[in-house]
């Protein structure tokens, strides 16, 4: 499809899940499986954060973690599109054209990602979401146009 003509699909560069299903097999499981290995990472993070901070990250450490995984999920995705659990699952984000993410895409769906998972009904919808939606997205895709696709080979 032409770029230059408007498309009624509002997703009309990602590939479409009922001709190329392959692009989402699977991806609500390994998006599971990638944020826990996020999670470990991102613990791992914090606990060699806290001896630079002479210990005193012992007293804020919920939000040291927060905000560590901030700033990991917002480099990571925006070097290349996906953390490191999502790289080891084999999957990585694209917006509604199909483009991997910039500094700027990473960051607002980093922001919208944090959104999310702050408040339980919007975190349990989303998930919901993730394994019932055709292109597996969450709420924070579903309002920024984003989705998580197996990596092209």
């Amino acid at each position: 499809m032409s770029t230059d003509t408007l498309s009624p699909d509002p997703f009309w560069g990602l590939p479409d899940p009922g001709a190329e299903p392959e692009f989402y097999a699977n991806v609500p499981v390994k998006r599971l499986f990638a944020w826990v290995v996020d999670v470990i990472l991102i613990g791992l993070l914090t606990l060699v954060a806290i001896p630079f901070t002479a210990f005193t990250a012992l007293f804020f450490l919920p939000v040291v973690f927060l905000c560590l995984g901030f700033v990991y999920r917002w480099i990571t995705i925006a070097n290349r599109s996906a953390t490191w659990g999502m790289r080891l699952m084999g999957i990585e984000l694209r917006d509604r054209t199909g483009r991997r993410f910039d500094s700027g895409m990473a960051l607002i769906h980093t922001l919208g990602y944090s959104l999310t998972v702050a408040f339980v009904i919007p975190q349990i919808l989303s998930a919901v979401m993730m394994a019932t939606t055709a292109r597996g997205q969450g709420l924070h895709d579903i309002v920024l146009g984003t989705t998580a696709i197996n990596k092209p080979a």
